[in-house]
């Protein structure tokens, strides 16, 4: 008899299967929110080859299909276009009526970090550099902009990457609880940066 840890890894392989050969989308579908709930943290996370390979995770009695929340969520997406691939090719589309938020793969805190990739081509100081070049072309667009990132900080009072990176717009540090880590004891409270354009409405 197959235990819960062999079939989440069966699962696994085949939607990494699916996800390579281009097999009927519905199949991914149904194995990617399988992977989610019951997957490592709820963490998306691939290796050089693009194959998902996050462990699996601890959960008593994890709900697999939320049945009400799907529906909601397709409803709410019915008007909206989900583009896949740089995001380059998506700011193109962008005017003084777009609100961009960029989530983009958090710099590691840690230098020499052995995990600091969650996609195989890799997310460098480089790529920030980019992105903060391609974030100052759209403030001149007049788009309303918000950026999230890791906090180095938190680690190094004198690393100012991103206070230097965004000079001249809005950095706020906020808290957030980071529950990656796979040390209970060292999740918790720590700050994150979010950049905007704008100055935000006082609660």
């Amino acid at each position: 008899m197959m235990t819960i840890i062999e079939y989440y890894y069966q699962v696994r392989n085949r939607y990494n299967e699916i996800k390579l050969n281009g097999h009927e989308d519905y199949e991914k579908c149904a194995d990617f929110i399988f992977l989610n709930r019951t997957c490592f943290n709820g963490l998306y996370r691939v290796n050089k080859e693009g194959k998902f390979n996050v462990p699996h995770g601890k959960y008593k009695n994890p709900l697999i299909c939320d049945k009400e929340n799907l529906k909601l969520c397709s409803n709410l997406l019915q008007k909206v276009e989900i583009s896949f691939g740089s995001y380059e090719k998506v700011l193109d589309k962008t005017d003084n009526k777009t609100f961009v938020y960029f989530d983009p793969p958090y710099r590691p805190l840690i230098e020499n970090n052995s995990f600091v990739s969650y996609d195989k081509d890799g997310f460098d100081d480089n790529d920030q550099k980019l992105l903060a070049k391609r974030y100052a072309e759209l403030n001149d667009k007049n788009c309303l902009l918000m950026l999230s990132n890791s906090d180095p900080k938190n680690t190094n009072e004198n690393d100012n990457f991103f206070d230097d990176l965004y000079k001249g717009f809005q950095i706020e540090r906020v808290y957030a609880k980071r529950m990656i880590n796979c040390q209970a004891n060292k999740r918790g409270d720590i700050t994150e940066i979010v950049v905007m354009n704008y100055k935000r409405r006082k609660q």
